[in-house]
């Protein structure tokens, strides 16, 4: 398809800096395709903590446990003329020591440079921590091997990285301390994404507690968001965009328990993006969700055939994104130009920070 078919206006003013607080006060659009091609989506406006009373007894969530490190370090190049500053965001573990980076201004780096990022440490035994360039790739990437190993160099990581933040929220503010927390799921356990799995940002312990007492079953799947998350669609054919892959895992357990449900007429609810194409990438074609460790790329434009998930919590995404193809492919493009010109004129804010939407398959 044409990519500009996904592509739609937004004010920056929509755009969230923070989130809602608390996190279950933000707004949730209930998007519910209608039947024939000119009929106008039934469209409903909530909050997400409304969420228990909008799904049914015996229905099934399925979050994202991935855990965002604090990928982005910023530092200067050494021993080579005059210093120079560096930006480098974390995006691939490759063994104790090295990492793939995406660094910004790579041009300036030459293999066996040393690049140290941050001054001081705030646990003082760790010094300064420096990395060595070992390989330089296309677009940026570069492996970074660096002076610590294992949990010393976590910690270092942790110490003087900040938040990857999207680029929308980046290029109008920094990341502060306060993301740290903001920037993190209720359910964040597994290390390893670079990106938020933000559907997941809305929950709060009572919602959990209330969606429990309404017969909702909650389970949880692991993807490592990454870059790729963020990056337009440049070809002008959906057919010519590669995804990039992540690695994902679907539990043995949880499969089985996501199978019973759905055979004793549960829904199977997708917290997000990440948590829907792992669960699809998992399925068979009959729907039958099998255990799953392995990386994913799957692409899910309009057209494609669901097999797993029923209903989608999402939040609002950008235009031309493969995101937006996503939930077009769901609930139908049209039904979403629709929902979406509605969320802009209605105050609905957008992307990783912003407000949400509940999606009821368009084939249904």
């Amino acid at each position: 398809m044409r990519t500009d078919l996904f592509d739609f206006d937004l004010p920056q003013e929509r755009i969230a800096l923070r989130p809602a607080s608390p996190r279950d006060s933000a707004r949730l659009l209930v998007v519910r395709p209608q039947a024939g091609a000119d009929a106008a989506p039934a469209l409903e406006d909530h909050a997400v903590r409304d969420l228990p009373s909008l799904l049914r007894p015996g229905d099934q969530l399925v979050v994202n446990d991935t855990k965002v490190i604090p990928a982005q370090l910023f530092g200067r190049r050494l021993g080579r003329g005059s210093e120079v500053a560096i930006e480098a965001t974390l995006v691939e573990r490759l063994d104790g020591s090295r990492w793939k980076a995406l660094v910004k201004g790579s041009r300036k780096l030459s293999v066996g440079d040393t690049v140290r990022f941050g001054d001081e440490g705030k646990v003082c035994f760790l010094g300064q921590l420096d990395a060595t360039v070992e390989l330089k790739g296309e677009g940026g990437a570069v492996t970074l091997a660096f002076a610590f190993h294992g949990p010393v160099l976590d910690q270092a990581i942790a110490e003087r990285g900040a938040m990857p933040l999207p680029p929308y929220i980046a290029a109008r503010r920094p990341a502060d301390e306060q993301d740290r927390a903001d920037y993190q799921t209720l359910f964040a356990r597994e290390e390893g994404a670079v990106a938020a799995p933000t559907a997941g940002l809305h929950f709060t312990d009572d919602l959990l507690v209330r969606l429990r007492g309404a017969g909702i079953g909650l389970h949880t799947v692991t993807l490592h968001v990454g870059p790729g998350t963020f990056l337009p669609v440049k070809a002008d054919d959906t057919v010519d965009h590669k995804m990039h892959a992540e690695f994902g895992v679907v539990s043995e357990a949880t499969a089985a328990a996501l199978n019973v449900a759905r055979k004793n007429g549960g829904r199977i609810v997708a917290v997000g993006s990440t948590s829907l194409r792992l669960l699809e990438s998992a399925a068979d074609p009959d729907g039958t969700i099998r255990p799953f460790a392995a990386e994913t790329a799957i692409f899910i434009t309009p057209g494609y055939r669901f097999r797993a998930v029923d209903v989608m919590l999402t939040n609002f995404h950008l235009p031309r994104s493969t995101l937006f193809m996503l939930v077009a492919a769901f609930s139908g493009l049209e039904t979403m130009r629709r929902a979406y010109a509605h969320a802009v004129a209605t105050g609905y804010r957008f992307y990783s920070y912003g407000d949400a939407c509940l999606l009821f398959r368009g084939d249904r």
